[in-house]
């Protein structure tokens, strides 16, 4: 798909940009916000599909193009035309749940406006790192309809059900400061040091045990939607996985060795 240099267009709509085990995916609609249509969401797939299986990628950050917006929701000229039938068959709540369950870390990059269908990818994402200047929203209810890709879950699920219902039934915006402030995203940095930061946290990743980062993800999720006791034993058998692989062999030796690990994912 591409090379550890340089951008490759994955269809009409998205980039992908792969440096030192980081690829960077980015929606590239600024005429329009980088507002999220079928194509969009069909070059979503065929990037997943690529960089999972590209070994020289160790994790994924998702951005928008341009400096105002993120994601700013889904194509309102399709979503006119909707109907029954396309709620049922859920194209972009099934492409969110398959980011959320990608088996490298996923970041979201939020560079502006993150709302509907934006805010949900951010919220899908493991980690969300926001510029000063972003701002998120899931306004559907303007339109007479509801965040569909994921948000009445996933929102209630990071910030508490009071604010959650609140957002949603008032569809306002936040700013950065008070999304940081009530779970929403991770930090918020100056908007010139968005990269950098998203690089900074990537690489800390990057440098951990890769199979222990994929099980460690696996079992928080899993744990999310269970029971403590569930979640404790979903906990020990991904330990005990854990506990043969040449990896936790390798991380203990070059502890006590006191030197670099060299990890090889299995």
């Amino acid at each position: 798909m591409t090379t550890a240099t340089g951008t490759t267009p994955v269809g009409e709509t998205v980039l992908v940009d792969i440096s030192d085990r980081l690829a960077r995916v980015t929606i590239n609609r600024p005429e329009v916000r980088n507002a999220i249509n079928r194509h969009v969401q069909s070059d979503l797939r065929r990037a997943l599909a690529d960089l999972r299986d590209d070994d020289t990628v160790g994790a994924v950050v998702f951005t928008g193009a341009g400096d105002h917006s993120f994601i700013a929701g889904a194509d309102i000229t399709q979503l006119k035309d909707y109907t029954l039938h396309t709620a049922l068959e859920s194209d972009m709540q099934r492409l969110y749940d398959e980011i959320e369950a990608f088996e490298k870390p996923t970041i979201a990059a939020v560079n502006g406006y993150a709302l509907g269908g934006g805010c949900e990818l951010a919220m899908a994402c493991d980690i969300r790192i926001a510029a000063d200047t972003a701002r998120f929203g899931l306004p559907e209810t303007n339109l007479s309809v509801l965040p569909g890709a994921g948000g009445t879950q996933r929102l209630a699920r990071l910030v508490g059900t009071g604010r959650a219902i609140e957002m949603i039934l008032t569809g306002r915006m936040v700013d950065a400061a008070e999304a940081s402030a009530i779970g929403l995203v991770t930090s918020v940095v100056p908007a010139e040091a968005l990269m950098d930061e998203v690089r900074r946290v990537a690489d800390q990743v990057l440098r951990k045990g890769p199979l222990a980062v994929r099980l460690a993800k696996l079992v928080i999720r899993s744990g999310m939607d269970a029971d403590q006791h569930t979640g404790l034993v979903v906990e020990r058998l991904a330990q005990a996985l854990l506990y043969t692989s040449d990896d936790k062999r390798e991380g203990t030796e070059a502890f006590l060795a006191k030197r670099p690990a060299v990890f090889r994912g299995r």
